[in-house]
């Protein structure tokens, strides 16, 4: 099996490579998807952030206020440093079953789309790393058209993840996305290219399809010793 990582940083473009590899048929685990479900009323996830951060972050129907305990964290990053760790737990496993039932299904490349992947220590579960990169420049403005915010705001929700040229240092792949959507598409083909050629033989063993073989070549090796003996 082979997991890919995507990352990139906010405004960068990730999402939008991320549905690229979904309309080619390769599986996508998103972390934003989980990290929702594990805060979903009752759950672990929820418990352990209502009680770091109290029921002023809750709606009426006691969900969760997505937007106001995001304000709360990008301005504090304390607080944003708890949240993360209360939630890891709970996002690795997550993630790790939907893993494992894309591998009951018989797929051997999956994509995990996780933007703090450096930050969960998630890279070292990977590879290829393919970032999804823009220059700085692109990057505010871009968020700031986005959501309407305005500059400082922008900044700071900027500045409050890892910078997106040290993340393209630790990348096995770099998608530049400073260029137009077709730009985009074109250089995606050619990590497209990278991303499904053959699997090495490490890759295939941890694969449904290395497994079943495994396990034949064990059936068979016990029929001849049976047979010998």
């Amino acid at each position: 099996m082979r997991i890919v990582g995507l990352t990139g940083g906010i405004a960068s473009g990730k999402s939008t490579v991320s549905n690229l590899f979904k309309a080619h048929g390769i599986p996508v685990v998103d972390a934003d998807i989980v990290a929702r479900n594990v805060l979903k009323k009752g759950t672990g996830g929820w418990k352990k952030v209502v009680s770091a951060f109290g029921e002023d972050i809750l709606l009426d129907n006691g969900e969760v206020d997505r937007a106001k305990l995001g304000q709360i964290v990008f301005s504090d990053p304390g607080k944003r440093q708890l949240l993360n760790r209360l939630l890891a737990p709970f996002i690795s496993r997550g993630i790790l079953m939907e893993v494992l039932k894309l591998w009951m299904k018989g797929y051997s490349i999956i994509v995990l789309d996780v933007p703090l992947l450096f930050e969960a220590k998630m890279d070292k579960w990977t590879k290829p790393i393919v970032v999804v990169w823009v220059d700085p420049e692109t990057q505010l403005q871009r968020l700031m058209t986005r959501d309407g915010s305005m500059e400082e705001e922008a900044k700071s929700r900027i500045n409050a993840q890892i910078s997106l040229d040290l993340k393209r240092s630790k990348a096995d792949i770099v998608i530049d996305n400073t260029g137009t959507l077709e730009a985009l598409h074109e250089e995606f083909q050619k990590v497209l290219i990278q991303i499904t050629k053959p699997l090495t033989w490490t890759e295939l063993m941890l694969s449904r399809k290395g497994a079943f073989l495994a396990l034949f070549s064990i059936f068979v090796g016990v029929a001849i010793c049976q047979k010998s003996s």
